[in-house]
């Protein structure tokens, strides 16, 4: 297992040396989306309409941060168990989606879109959304603000500490 320092908007640069496990610590733009901004996010794809970021070279973090307290970015910020996006990620990472932040196994299919797509799944630690927060030094809610904590927001990350779950030759944490 090696450790990395990434920008993510050069992620691409990176897959094909990732592997499962990998630790890496991810800079730069990431935007959070969960199961109800997901449904959106699709009905905008399906009408031929702007999305409210651009998919392709994304990172999408599955979260749901809690309002800031005074003086922070956000407040805590842990990863969704993420196979709950499982039914939107095969779709996504076809459409350009660089890499996804979250928790948890995910289904062949989504393994099998990574692969093809040459993109990547992190896993960030579960339970530790107020670790996680100390790493985000922007938050901007940038679409649906009628969803609150589930809204999409705009977060830039600085060293934010991430495992490779899923690579992008098909290795994975996940599986025996």
């Amino acid at each position: 297992m090696k450790t990395y320092k990434i920008n993510i908007g050069e992620i691409r640069n990176y897959v094909d040396e990732l592997c499962a496990g990998d630790m890496v610590y991810l800079s730069g733009t990431a935007y959070t989306s969960r199961d109800a901004a997901h449904k959106r996010i699709f009905e905008l794809i399906d009408k031929g309409e702007k999305l409210p970021y651009d998919i392709d070279g994304a990172c999408i973090y599955f979260a749901g941060p809690t309002p800031a307290p005074e003086g922070l970015a956000i407040g805590s910020c842990g990863p969704t168990t993420s196979s709950r996006m499982d039914v939107y990620s095969p779709r996504l990472l076809d459409l350009g989606l660089s890499a996804m932040i979250g928790k948890g196994g995910r289904s062949n299919a989504v393994c099998e879109a990574i692969v093809r797509n040459k993109g990547i799944y992190f896993c960030a630690v579960g339970g530790a959304g107020a670790l996680c927060s100390k790493h985000i030094t922007s938050c901007e809610e940038i679409a649906f603000h009628d969803l609150g904590c589930e809204s999409v927001k705009r977060l830039e990350l600085t060293d934010f500490p991430v495992f490779v779950g899923i690579d992008a030759h098909g290795g994975t944490l996940f599986k025996a």
